[in-house]
């Protein structure tokens, strides 16, 4: 039996994913007036007095809401948001496996901008933090930018941010094994989309001065007919020699390769085009835009993709639960670009300079570290940059 089947069967089984287990007992008529009414009155009133010991006195300090629109999700495209579910139900397992984080699948009829911000804001205050998932570019910075003026509480897009945070780690550790500097490389982004956009900011943030952001239409420059918004606006940050031309002149003595973008878009010529000891991150999945057995013949001296049956996996697992599990334990109000730096290092810095090698360089997705590590490095990133609440 294949994967596919063998998880839709299972699916069949469990009948969703997650359930909601009572933390407070309620057997007898005493433990029921505590956890319930008479007594019950007593902590509502003491939030209606501070609305901030919501977080004390029920499990909102603990609880992240994981929503979409359906319009984006995996590689299936815009299949609606009740069809979403089972990834968003798989997600909030992750939460809890990975950083001890309670978390709940919504999934939301709606397409709109204004509806979409309208809805998470309202239900916001029973949370401790929002996780967007699988909502469709260009729609999903601007909720994304919106939410985050509007809500007191952490909001990230983890198709952007979670996969920014471990390509950096990955970059960082796959340079440092082919001993050049990030301030040095050349790095190609293929994919202008929620991902290849939020890799690009993280990697300048990280000291990569030179990126070349590609599209379907090639390498994209300042003014360059047809492209608008999050696209313009990153063509203003990148490719600082203005190159023009396709993905393949673009790859010419380029360094790195990041890949956010479709299957089978790189050759192997591109790659032996590509300076000595070049890096391939080819991500798309489950097909990746090269495989690795290509990329190392032609020339590459570290290959990492999407997938777990090849090395180097860039796994958003990395991520994601140890960054709201140090946002969570120090309330914060955001999770701001110094945190998401913080979460790159720690992920990166678990593994030695002796540990290192072409085919080892990020922690695997059950190393029992990385959340704990994740976690301690975003609380006090959280605490340094002033959003820290506790």
């Amino acid at each position: 039996m294949d994967i596919k089947q063998l998880a839709l069967e299972k699916h069949y089984e469990w009948k969703g994913k997650v359930e909601i287990t009572p933390r407070a007992q309620v057997k007898n008529s005493e433990q029921l007036s505590i956890a319930y009414t008479p007594g019950v009155a007593q902590p509502c009133l003491e939030i209606q007095k501070d609305i901030t010991k919501s977080f004390e006195l029920t499990r909102r300090w603990n609880t992240v809401a994981v929503i979409t629109d359906g319009s984006a999700v995996l590689g299936l495209g815009d299949i609606g948001p009740e069809a979403g579910m089972p990834v968003m139900e798989g997600k909030c397992c992750l939460f809890k496996e990975f950083g001890q984080v309670d978390a709940f699948p919504l999934c939301v009829r709606t397409k709109d901008v204004d509806e979409l911000v309208r809805t998470i804001y309202l239900i916001s205050g029973s949370f401790g933090g929002i996780n967007l998932e699988d909502i469709a570019a260009p729609r999903c910075f601007e909720v994304e930018r919106r939410l985050k003026e509007l809500c007191d509480i952490p909001v990230f897009h983890d198709d952007q941010h979670g996969t920014a945070v471990v390509t950096g780690a990955a970059v960082i550790n796959a340079l440092k094994y082919v001993d050049k500097q990030m301030s040095e490389v050349r790095c190609v982004i293929n994919g202008a989309g929620s991902a290849g956009i939020a890799i690009a900011v993280l990697l300048l943030k990280l000291g990569v001065k030179d990126i070349v952001m590609c599209d379907r239409s090639g390498i994209l420059y300042e003014d360059k007919p047809g492209i608008n918004g999050s696209k313009a606006e990153i063509s203003l940050m990148t490719n600082r020699n203005r190159i023009k031309g396709t993905l393949s002149d673009a790859m010419r003595g380029a360094d790195v390769f990041i890949g956010v973008s479709a299957p089978g878009v790189v050759t192997a010529d591109m790659v032996k085009s590509m300076a000595k000891n070049a890096v391939v991150l080819a991500m798309s999945n489950p097909d990746p835009e090269i495989y690795p057995d290509e990329a190392i013949a032609a020339g590459a001296a570290v290959v990492g993709t999407g997938r777990s049956d090849f090395p180097n996996q860039i796994n958003n697992v990395l991520a994601f639960p140890g960054i709201f599990r140090g946002a969570l334990d120090v309330r914060a109000s955001d999770i701001n670009d110094e945190m998401l730096i913080a979460a790159s290092n720690a992920i990166a810095g678990l593994l030695t300079n002796d540990e290192l090698s072409a085919d080892y360089i990020l922690p695997t997705a059950f190393d029992t570290r990385v959340g704990k590590s994740v976690a301690e490095a975003v609380s006090a990133a959280a605490r340094k940059s002033g959003v820290a609440r506790i």
